[in-house]
This record gives C-alpha cells, sequence and structure tokens, in this order.
C-alpha cells in the first residue's frame, strides 16, 4: 500500500477530486494549508497584491492499493499542473498495515471502505 500526498493549489481541487472519482480513488482526506515558498517577491493579480511566499493550498492524503499509485500519481500531475512554479509537491511513502475500526480487519481490504 502507498500513501500519496499532494499539496497542490486550491483552485485545481474540485477539478482534481472529480478526476480521482473517474480513475476509482474515491476515499481521501483533505485539508486548507497555508504554504511558505523560497520566494519573497510580491505579484500583482487582479489589481491586489499578494506574496508568494504564503499561498493557500489544499493537502491530500490518499492511501492506496499498489495497483492504483501509478494512476493516482498521474492523474495528479496532470490535473494540477498549470505549469507555473508553485503548482505544488507529491510525496510517496509506503503503508506497512492499514485496519479497520470497526471491524478489526487489517490489509488492503480495509482500503474499500470509509
Amino acid at each position: 500500500m502507498k500513501k500519496i500526498e499532494a499539496i497542490i493549489r486550491a483552485s485545481k481541487f474540485n477539478e482534481l477530486r472529480k478526476a480521482l472519482h473517474e480513475v476509482d480513488v474515491n476515499y481521501f482526506s483533505y485539508w486548507d494549508v497555508t504554504t511558505l515558498g523560497n520566494k519573497n517577491e510580491n505579484k500583482s493579480h487582479s489589481s491586489e497584491d499578494y506574496n508568494d511566499n504564503n499561498n493557500q493550498k489544499k493537502h491530500l492524503s490518499i492511501v492506496v492499493n499498489d495497483a492504483f499509485e501509478e494512476v493516482t500519481i498521474k492523474t495528479i500531475l496532470s490535473i494540477a499542473s498549470t505549469k507555473n512554479e508553485g503548482d505544488g509537491k507529491i510525496f510517496v511513502s509506503e503503508i506497512n498495515q492499514a485496519y479497520l475500526i470497526s471491524s478489526g480487519k487489517k490489509g488492503e481490504e480495509t482500503l474499500n471502505y470509509i
């Protein structure tokens, strides 16, 4: 099992959510985050100044069977990318075990339940 964490532009979240459902990645957690970048550039957007150093993003946490790792990453890359700096990052780590709290079941079958 793999844990895929993605930090993406908030503006891409709804489109990505739909795309993940289309490839049968139907359950994940997400939350709003503020990221701090390395740049200190101020830019103007729609007559408002903003700082690239402080951006609103979505953080997604997705645990999938190994067979879904590649399709999940490809989906995130294709939808979340604007080809500009600040699109976000993807982190992949190994999950050693998962348990279904309600029944005590363990293993990959737990990923089919909420």
